[in-house]
């Protein structure tokens, strides 16, 4: 038997009602598939546990702590290692530059009294063998003699000494005619050093530090034996820069470096300031320079370490590059001869150092220096009433 749709005619469908399925069946079938398929996905794809997951993250937060620490360790223990190394090396230095000083007290036979006491300038006059004369008419100008001397030293803090090394022969006729000079006058500083021209930026670094050694100072001063020096005006010079630190006093000037040999002040290291035609840095004039107590022990510390150039006044220059230096330009340092330094006199503004330019020092000096401190010599009181000592 069968249904006929009700529009009836050749062209209609006929469905059997075995062919049909029931709408509750079928939604039945639907809801089981899904359970099913729900089950199914439980089992394979496990989620992991929220307590498991900071596990991993803690053991490699661990790991990665291990390894920052490694090379934090190592960061800390290589710059230690590089600090104790330059700590070492300064406590050889220091070492180094006491023993040296333990020696230099013990030769010159300095008391514990005079280590402790302190000074305000020591004056060291560079001079020669056969510089007799000059030194003669230092000691009769500009320089105190005697019981003066020594009143110089003990009221005024203001040590003054020839400083001469040794000669090529020792126990030679010069090393006993020195000998002979010290005993009448007391008015030298012997150095460990071997005389000779080309030898002056060794003579002065040894000064530096033979000086800074024996007296404890403010400022120490080199002078040649052929310039004028009123040790009063030089001292309150000093003065006005004693709160300072780390003081390099002078004639400031930068000359041409000169390459051609066989001339005065050849350079042989020339190449290293350039080109051809260039000038040194900035430095102190020869004739007399001055520095502070800190830079006097800088070179007593690291003296094997500084670099010696044909020049002294160069060398001094170059051992405080790189260094935070206070550069003093005085012109009261180097003031002409007279006319010059006597019409500064009459002004009021008196030199603290006269020489000749053309010179480098004072032309004749034997003959020329009674006349230069004659008319420009200070008055006495400038260098016995000031109080130096006093801050």
């Amino acid at each position: 038997m069968s249904f006929k749709s009700r529009g009836g005619g050749i062209g209609d469908y006929y469905f059997s009602p075995r062919n049909v399925i029931s709408r509750n069946c079928a939604l039945s079938l639907c809801l089981a598939s899904f359970c099913l398929g729900m089950f199914f996905t439980n089992r394979i794809w496990t989620i992991p546990k929220a307590k498991d997951i900071p596990r991993i993250s803690k053991l490699e937060n661990t790991q990665l702590n291990l390894i920052s620490g490694d090379i934090g360790n190592f960061s800390a223990n290589n710059s230690i290692r590089i600090l104790d190394k330059s700590i070492s090396s300064l406590e050889m230095k220091l070492v180094a530059a006491r023993s040296e000083r333990e020696s230099l007290l013990g030769k010159f036979n300095i008391s514990k009294q005079t280590q402790k006491r302190k000074y305000f300038m020591v004056v060291g006059i560079n001079t020669a063998f056969s510089s007799r004369r000059r030194r003669d008419s230092v000691r009769a100008t500009w320089m105190p003699q005697g019981n003066k001397l020594k009143k110089l030293e003990e009221e005024k803090g203001i040590i003054v000494r020839f400083v001469i090394g040794h000669s090529t022969s020792l126990g030679g006729i010069l090393e006993k005619s020195i000998e002979a000079e010290e005993k009448i006058h007391g008015d030298f500083l012997r150095l460990e050093h071997t005389e000779g021209y080309m030898k002056l930026s060794a003579k002065t670094k040894t000064y530096f530090a033979t000086a800074v050694s024996l007296w404890d100072a403010e400022f120490y001063i080199k002078v040649d034996d052929d310039v004028h020096v009123n040790l009063g005006t030089l001292a309150m010079t000093l003065k006005e820069h004693r709160k300072k630190p780390r003081v390099y006093a002078g004639c400031m000037k930068s000359g041409p470096v000169l390459a051609k040999k066989n001339v005065k002040y050849h350079e042989p290291e020339y190449w290293k300031f350039g080109e051809a035609g260039n000038n040194y840095f900035r430095h102190a004039t020869g004739q007399l320079y001055a520095i502070s107590k800190d830079l006097a022990t800088y070179i007593l510390i690291n003296q094997n370490l500084l670099h010696k150039y044909a020049n002294e006044d160069v060398s001094l220059g170059s051992w405080f590059i790189g260094l935070d230096v206070e550069h003093v330009d005085d012109k009261t340092l180097c003031c002409g001869t007279p006319p010059d330094c006597q019409l500064n006199a009459l002004t009021g503004n008196v030199c603290a150092a006269s020489f000749d330019w053309q010179c480098s020092g004072i032309c004749r000096p034997f003959g020329r220096m009674f006349e230069v401190h004659q008319l420009c010599g200070e008055r006495q009181d400038a260098l016995w009433s000031p109080d130096f000592l006093k801050v």
